[in-house]
């Protein structure tokens, strides 16, 4: 079976870390996973700034990015102000993000899930020309308010049903969620929306996020986040841990006999830039970072 691997390392692996990664050093390590073969790659998240320095840069990464007919770089917004600043920047391919609980989007993106979704409604509709894919943080747990009700989870995914958007991420924001409740919300999205595509964005708390892709791919899940050498988290979210390792989820996608169309000797290489350029960084100073 062939699985789409989206590497999220430019932009959730970067905006927890208490460093400034250059402009030129963001474009090496994206110019390393390209040759690696890796063809969905997210670049950049247009937030705040002040909140998020590490993002400061996102417009110039995305209009320094090498046009490739074979790879899709992709951004991220969670606001109106966001997504037209990644047009402006000439971003083709825009995630909007929603949380799936009160208290995290109020932390997250400062509104409430019923605010934050009409805004981003409000610029979809303005703005036809991008790829619009979206987002769900805390899809099945919450830092604040425990496990979610897949009822409310299908609330904001048919709120993005209804802004045409027809591809859409369920993030498991902590990496604490058991496989089995991923794979029992899971089936309840599909069941009530069973026309949409949905995708999966594990964080890797307890090592069980691989058993997680194995059973979701036994479903017929064929596309998941992962960040070079498991950088990542949610400044927003306490206790958040960080992504799958997009290394390791591709050895073990290739030894369950699965395609990627990924070097594992290139990845490993592009996975070392990362671990190199982020040691050597200049620190951020105090932050207060995004998503």
């Amino acid at each position: 079976m062939k699985v789409e691997i989206t590497d999220v390392f430019l932009r959730d692996g970067l905006q927890d870390e208490p460093v400034i990664v250059s402009t030129v050093h963001k474009l090496e390590i994206a110019e390393a996973m390209v040759a690696a073969g890796v063809q969905r790659i997210e670049a950049a998240s247009f937030v705040n700034p002040k909140r998020v320095p590490q993002m400061a840069d996102a417009s110039d990464v995305i209009s320094s990015l090498p046009v490739m007919d074979s790879v899709i770089y992709t951004s991220l917004a969670l606001n109106s102000k966001g997504i037209e600043r990644a047009v402006e920047a000439g971003a083709t391919d825009i995630q909007v993000v929603a949380s799936a609980s009160q208290a995290h989007s109020k932390a997250n993106a400062g509104q409430a899930i019923e605010e934050a979704l009409a805004g981003i409604g409000d610029t979809v509709a303005r703005l036809p020309a991008p790829r619009f894919f979206a987002g769900v943080s805390t899809a099945f747990t919450c830092p604040f308010e425990g496990s979610i009700d897949p009822t409310y989870l299908l609330r904001v995914v048919r709120a993005f049903k209804e802004m045409g958007i027809r591809d859409i991420g369920l993030a498991d924001t902590l990496g604490t969620t058991p496989t089995h409740q991923v794979l029992t919300s899971l089936d309840y999205i599909r069941d009530s929306e069973p026309d949409l595509t949905y995708y999966l964005h594990l964080h890797n708390a307890h090592g069980q996020a691989l058993a997680t892709v194995a059973a979701a791919v036994d479903t017929g899940i064929v596309r998941f986040d992962a960040a070079l050498a498991g950088f990542g988290g949610c400044p927003f979210a306490p206790g958040a841990h960080g992504n799958i390792a997009t290394e390791e989820l591709v050895r073990h996608l290739h030894d369950a006999g699965h395609q990627t169309g990924i070097n594992e000797e290139r990845l490993a290489d592009a996975a070392q830039l990362a671990r190199d350029v982020v040691a050597h960084s200049p620190a951020a100073g105090l932050l207060n970072p995004a998503r």
